[in-house]
């Protein structure tokens, strides 16, 4: 992706938020790919301390290439503000900028303490992203998604539920919860994640109409997108495929959200996922 001497976004903190952390119940592996749905639900969160000085040295802590992906990040989030400044206008509405925190270890959130373990995710609470960068690594090595526009795909993702937060989803969707069984809310749990991908391929989409892809970048996201879904987590984590415990999608479903996203590029057809639904999610 061409992201070098843009504009990078001013809505970026390090290692700053305010907190709590995931309770316990899931170790090893399993806690850790769990988390690394891209999106982890602050309502399994509970209060525990923290080293309140891991992040006082951020800036001492990290590599050159840390900064590097997060300059990178940092543009990609300006990125994203021009995109839905748009899109949203179309629509007479207005929209108000998420923050990004990049951090390294751990540090707090208004949903509770981010950790390198949990992979990115997006906090409604204080509407900000959470980023360790060290999951770029993760998503290279361990899930074999290398490449600038995985990342790229990833924050995307997770802005997308900031957009999802703004146009009074995540409410909706937090409602049903209340009214369902687990197994009737991961559907919409689903459509919610598949909705966040659709979202990062309209983000695809505008990088190509802007002239920032390089060869390769949509097959990156593609394969990103692919790599995170529940069956395939499943499998890594020693489980049985069951689509009854799905909260994300599965791999296909997750490229294709993405795919409609790139082909769409709109927000009308980012409804389709809750077409079929008993309950119908209005924006």
């Amino acid at each position: 992706m061409k992201w070098k001497n843009r504009r990078k976004s001013s809505n970026v903190n390090r290692g700053s938020g305010a907190p709590i952390v995931f309770g316990g119940g899931i170790g090893g592996l399993i806690l850790v790919l769990v988390l690394y749905f891209l999106g982890a639900d602050p309502s399994v969160i509970n209060n525990q301390n923290i080293d309140q000085g891991q992040n006082s040295q951020y800036e001492e802590k990290i590599s050159e290439g840390q900064k590097e992906l997060e300059d990178f990040l940092s543009v990609v989030l300006a990125d994203t503000e021009d995109m839905w400044h748009e899109k949203f206008s179309e629509y007479n509405l207005t929209y108000n900028e998420p923050n990004m925190t990049l951090y390294t270890g751990s540090t707090k959130s208004a949903c509770g303490v981010a950790q390198s373990g949990m992979g990115p995710f997006y906090c409604p609470l204080d509407q900000a992203v959470y980023i360790d960068v060290s999951f770029y690594d993760e998503l290279k090595n361990t899930f074999g998604a290398g490449g600038d526009f995985a990342f790229a795909y990833v924050l995307a993702h997770e802005v997308g539920h900031h957009v999802q937060n703004e146009l009074g989803i995540l409410d909706q969707t937090q409602e049903l919860q209340k009214k369902l069984s687990e197994r009737e809310y991961n559907k919409y749990s689903v459509a919610q994640e598949l909705q966040a991908d659709y979202f990062a391929g309209v983000y695809a989409y505008y990088s190509k109409e802007k002239g920032y892809l390089e060869a390769g970048d949509i097959e990156e996201a593609m394969r990103a997108a692919s790599s995170i879904g529940d069956d395939k987590i499943q499998k890594m984590s020693g489980s049985n495929i069951n689509p009854d415990k799905f909260t994300h999608g599965s791999s296909k479903d997750r490229k294709n959200a993405f795919d409609m996203g790139y082909k769409y590029h709109d927000i009308e057809h980012s409804m389709d996922f809750y077409k079929n639904l008993e309950y119908k999610i209005q924006i």
